[in-house]
Parts: structure tokens; C-alpha cells; sequence
């Protein structure tokens, strides 16, 4: 006779399911928890609309935003949104600018403490449309562990950037695909979702880039641990409101880091 098991530590409101069977073959039902991470810094012109939008999507994402200590009262902001959304909006708040690359890393470890299964990254500007949130989150439900909202796996769809970043960004991807062998057509990539298992699997104490290298460096860490990822084609848009925090610097520490990748032995943490 067909059973049916639903796991109820799962269930929380309408989220979505994944099913698969147990050894008597058994179909089973479980609800996958899904958070954003968003790290900010004097984001306060942006901050409020996003949490509207990703509460609104289809699909039910929690949302924990990183602010590195933003004087322009964006954590305020948060503060006083928590109070619509109590159980699925977080704040972290860290004192002063510590990196993109470590204010991921602790959200990775907070995801993970309360037993996220799918980790999302992703700015706080709209250059990456929410929308798509459903569209990578699909994507890993049909067995990629990691999955890239690419501006390049589908030619160039990049929006109002100026020639010489668009160049910069197309190239440094290159860079790293010759350099490592990597086949991501996106390696910088901020848009991207993350299965526990990888981030279970990934020593993040071992992670040394803090900038956008910060990004490659992930990326590449989860493809040599035999990881599957695959690129979903979004449009990105440069920010309407608010400053880029783009610097040269950021660039500086991806090109030689990359350069290291190539000869670092990849090790990751005993399930």
C-alpha cells in the first residue's frame, strides 16, 4: 500500500517540497528552508524595498541581512522591519567594514547553526533581481549544488555598466577559467545559491580572499570537492540608488589569488 511520511520539522508556512523514497521505497516529503543573506553597508536607500520583494516572491526565503556597521542608519532600518516580519527577517550587525568575503562566511555559519538547506547570496541594490531567487532555487532542487545567477553563460547581459567594468568583469572571468581550469563562465558572480552540504563540506576557516576573490575562491573550493554547479542566466543592472563599493584593491587581491588556487591543495571537512 502507498504511505506517506512528512517530516513536520520541516514544515514552516507554504514553503516548497523535494521528495525522494526511503528503503522500503516509501514516498517522502520534506520542506526545504531557504535563506538570503545580504551584507550591507549605507544600503538605507534600498534596504526596505528588498525585504518587501523577497517577502512577496512565490517561494518563501527567509532573510538575514549583515550590516557592517552602516552609518547612514540602514541596521535601524532592519530593526524596525522585524516587526512585520518577526520569525523571517535577521540582522547581524559587525563593527565597521571587516570584508564581503567575511560577513558571507558568517552568515554561512549562522545558515547552517540554524539548519538552513539551501544558503543564498546577494546584494542589497537590485543589480540582482530578487525574482530570480525562485528561478536558482529550482535550479538546485534539480540536483546542482551550487547554483550561479551568470551574467555570461548566455552572452553578456549586463545593464547601464560603463565599457571599461563591463570589460573588466568579462575578462576576469576568462582570467580565471584559463588559470584554473574552473569551467564557470561567472566566476565573480555575487548572485548564487549554496546546498548545506557544500557549506557543511567547505573548510570556511580556510577561505583567504575577502573582496570579490572572496566569490571565485568559493566557487572553486566547491567544483575541486567535486561539487555540481551550474549557471542560470539572469540580467544584471547596476544600482539606481546608493555607491558602488567597487576598488581597485578588490581586483588587486582576485588577480594574484587566483594566481595561489591554482596551486592550493583542496581539502574539505570530513562529513
Amino acid at each position: 500500500m502507498f504511505s506517506l511520511t512528512i517530516h513536520p520539522v520541516r514544515i514552516r508556512g507554504c514553503e516548497s517540497t523535494m521528495s525522494c523514497r526511503d528503503e522500503q521505497g516509501r514516498l517522502i516529503l520534506s520542506v526545504m528552508r531557504k535563506v538570503v543573506i545580504i551584507p550591507t553597508y549605507n544600503e538605507k536607500e534600498n534596504i526596505s524595498a528588498m525585504i518587501d520583494k523577497v517577502f512577496s516572491l512565490p517561494e518563501t526565503f527567509d532573510l538575514l541581512v549583515i550590516d557592517d556597521g552602516s552609518p547612514d542608519g540602514t541596521a535601524e532600518i532592519v530593526k524596525s522591519r522585524q516587526i512585520d516580519f518577526p520569525d523571517r527577517l535577521h540582522l547581524l550587525e559587525r563593527k565597521g567594514k571587516l570584508g564581503l568575503g567575511t560577513a558571507y562566511i558568517t552568515g554561512f555559519r549562522w545558515a547552517l547553526e540554524h539548519e538552513y538547506d539551501y544558503i543564498f547570496e546577494m546584494d542589497a541594490d537590485f543589480s540582482h533581481n530578487p525574482d530570480d531567487l525562485v528561478r536558482l532555487y529550482h535550479a538546485a532542487l534539480a540536483g546542482a549544488d551550487v547554483v550561479i545567477g551568470s551574467r555570461y553563460v548566455s552572452g553578456v547581459n549586463v545593464v547601464n555598466w560603463p565599457m571599461h567594468r563591463l570589460l573588466m568583469s568579462y575578462y576576469a572571468s576568462l582570467y580565471v577559467r584559463t588559470v584554473t581550469g574552473m569551467p564557470v563562465r561567472d566566476a565573480t558572480a555575487g548572485f548564487v545559491c549554496y546546498s548545506a552540504e557544500v557549506l557543511r563540506r567547505i573548510d570556511l576557516d580556510q577561505i583567504q580572499m575577502k573582496g570579490y576573490g572572496f566569490q571565485i575562491e568559493m566557487k572553486y573550493t566547491a567544483w575541486k570537492l567535486g561539487f555540481k554547479i551550474k549557471e542560470v542566466s539572469i540580467v544584471f543592472t547596476e544600482r539606481v540608488v546608493g555607491q558602488s563599493k567597487m576598488s581597485s584593491g578588490i581586483f588587486g587581491e582576485a588577480f594574484w589569488g587566483v594566481l595561489k588556487l591554482r596551486f592550493r591543495a583542496i581539502k574539505g571537512k570530513v562529513a
